[in-house]
Order: C-alpha cells, then sequence, then structure tokens
C-alpha cells in the first residue's frame, strides 16, 4: 500500500512520518508513536477509551483518520501534566476517589472530563454525567468517576452537602 507523508504535533512533539491512507489516528499513536496510553476497545467509537483531544474537543481516535489531522495539534493521556513529572489535577483526583480500577477505561475518561472541565463554564454533577456518559466503565459504576471529576470542578457530591 502506497504511503503518504503527515506531521502532526502530539503533546507538543511535532512528528514527521509515512503512513498508509487509512490509517487511524489510534493507530498512529499506538503502533507508530508507540503511546500506547490511549487504549483500543471497541473500534467502533463506542466505549470511549480511545478519546483524544484535538483543538480542545474529545474525539475517538478510532474513529479519525490519521490525515484528518495532519499539521494539528493532538493531546493524549501522556500530555497531561506539567512534564516535569507532575500530574494532572483530573488523574490525581481519580487515585484519591478509587476512580482506577482495571484503568482500561481511565485514559479516555481523563480525556474527556479534561475536555468537559475545559469548556464548561458552571459544571455540575448532572453536566458531569452527562459529559461522562459516552464512555463505558465496567469496573466502578462511574460514582467514583463522577465525584473526582466533581471535586476538580470544585463542587461536592452528595455526601459533602455541597452543590
Amino acid at each position: 500500500m502506497k504511503k503518504i507523508p503527515i506531521s502532526i504535533t502530539v503533546n507538543g512533539e511535532e512528528y514527521d512520518l509515512y503512513i498508509p491512507q487509512n490509517r487511524t489516528l489510534l493507530e498512529v499513536l499506538r503502533e507508530d508513536l508507540e503511546m500506547t496510553g490511549t487504549k483500543e476497545g471497541c473500534g467502533l467509537g463506542v466505549c470511549g477509551s480511545c478519546t483524544v483531544l484535538w483543538k480542545g474537543a474529545p474525539v475517538r481516535s478510532c474513529l479519525t483518520l490519521a490525515l484528518e489531522v495532519e499539521g494539528e495539534d493532538i493531546t493524549t493521556v501522556e500530555g497531561l501534566g506539567t512534564g516535569e513529572g507532575e500530574i494532572d489535577p483530573l488523574q490525581k483526583a481519580f487515585i484519591e476517589h478509587g476512580a482506577v480500577q482495571c484503568g482500561f477505561c481511565t485514559p479516555g475518561m481523563l480525556m474527556t472530563a479534561k475536555a468537559f472541565l475545559e469548556m464548561s463554564k458552571d459544571p455540575d454533577e448532572r453536566s458531569i454525567k452527562e459529559a461522562m456518559s459516552g464512555n463505558i466503565c465496567r469496573c466502578t459504576g462511574y460514582a467514583k468517576i463522577v465525584e473526582a471529576v466533581m471535586d476538580v470542578a470544585g463542587i461536592g457530591g452528595p455526601e459533602s452537602g455541597r452543590r
């Protein structure tokens, strides 16, 4: 198959690659760039485990052709944090709230929550649940994930009495 050149920036670093035209962003991230934090779950864009940020918005990398992001900036779970060893507040909250169990859905959950919190002016529990509903988790029952996102958003959960 004929390969074509593309250039993408991932987590602030530019990459020049030669890839088949039908290669997905997920394949480029995992196989070509060896960034395995982004997970492949369903391959159909349903589970959300492959979620990355493109132009600040969450996208399913299993459904996005790498050619679509030519010249663009992509952020993966590896790009969270300060780059100086500090983890992102969302990552910290997920750990503190026990929102990570098997961890398979975690990268997609983190990226979805990151985009939501950056775009939302006034998040509340309902809007967080709605934003996270496109990501499937089979371990946590979502409660701890929602609590972690609420914590970072600065709003209390049901047990805190704050809303």
